[in-house]
């Protein structure tokens, strides 16, 4: 079933009752995946009392030591976010983030990634999401609870995959896309570059790295085409030292 491809991620969730809760807004939606990054504390006796029924997603969650670990095999990876951002990314209305998770789960992989209650996600954290979901609220107080948020996102979620079908696209030229961990390695290869090439400068990059990311999120692309671009990257780099020699 493509919900069993959706995983809901929770980045360095602080209290063990919210994980609780968000389970048990998973299953009444038909969400089982729980995935948690770090959590201060789980497993707990908070967490089952909060998951009330749910206790079966509690006990299938999987626990990462990092977001890498959490969303490596994934196509799609979109991030919530209530604040606005100094670069902007491609934001989608909660209707919108849920049809594009339901139909990528059809091919792949997907996760969506909820941040610490307090601060929510980080731009690091935010450079490995290809698209940001942010629920409609009061802008007097637009915070929303953790399990209040996975709520509202899996809501949508049940409602896309239980609607009429969605046509499936075609993967792009008919090949796989790339995985999170793919993209992963291509943009820390193109910094190693660009410092090479001193057109990145380490010490003042001036979000460059992440303008980049930002262009590359924008288009779906392939492992092939991830493998093309690393090959012309390691030409580059072997060009270079053949001049120096």
């Amino acid at each position: 079933m493509p919900l069993d491809r959706i995983r809901i991620v929770l980045m360095a969730p602080s209290h063990g009752g919210n994980i609780g809760a968000c389970a048990r807004a998973m299953k009444t939606m038909g969400l089982s995946r729980l995935v948690l990054v770090t959590p201060k504390e789980f497993p707990s006796a908070e967490a089952t009392a909060r998951a009330v029924g749910a206790e079966d997603v509690l006990d299938r969650a999987q626990v990462c030591a990092s977001l890498e670990e959490a969303v490596g095999d994934c196509q799609l990876v979109i991030g919530t976010s209530a604040r606005s951002r100094r670069i902007n990314w491609p934001l989608l209305d909660p209707s919108e983030a849920a049809r594009r998770v339901v139909v990528q789960s059809a091919t792949g992989e997907v996760a969506v990634l909820f941040g610490r209650e307090r601060i929510g996600l980080t731009n690091d954290e935010l450079d490995r999401c290809q698209l940001l979901v942010s629920v409609p609220s009061n802008p007097a107080f637009s915070s929303l609870n953790l399990a209040a948020a996975v709520q509202v996102i899996a809501y949508e979620i049940w409602r896309a995959a239980a609607g009429p079908p969605v046509a499936v696209p075609d993967e792009p030229l008919g090949e796989p896309r790339a995985t999170h961990a793919e993209v992963q390695r291509l943009y820390q290869h193109l910094e190693r570059v660009l410092v090479e090439l001193e057109f990145l400068d380490p010490e003042n990059p001036r979000l460059l790295m992440r303008r980049l990311t930002r262009l590359f999120n924008r288009v779906e692309l392939t492992t092939n085409e991830v493998n093309i671009l690393r090959g012309i990257l390691t030409s580059v780099t072997e060009f270079r030292q053949r001049t120096k020699s």
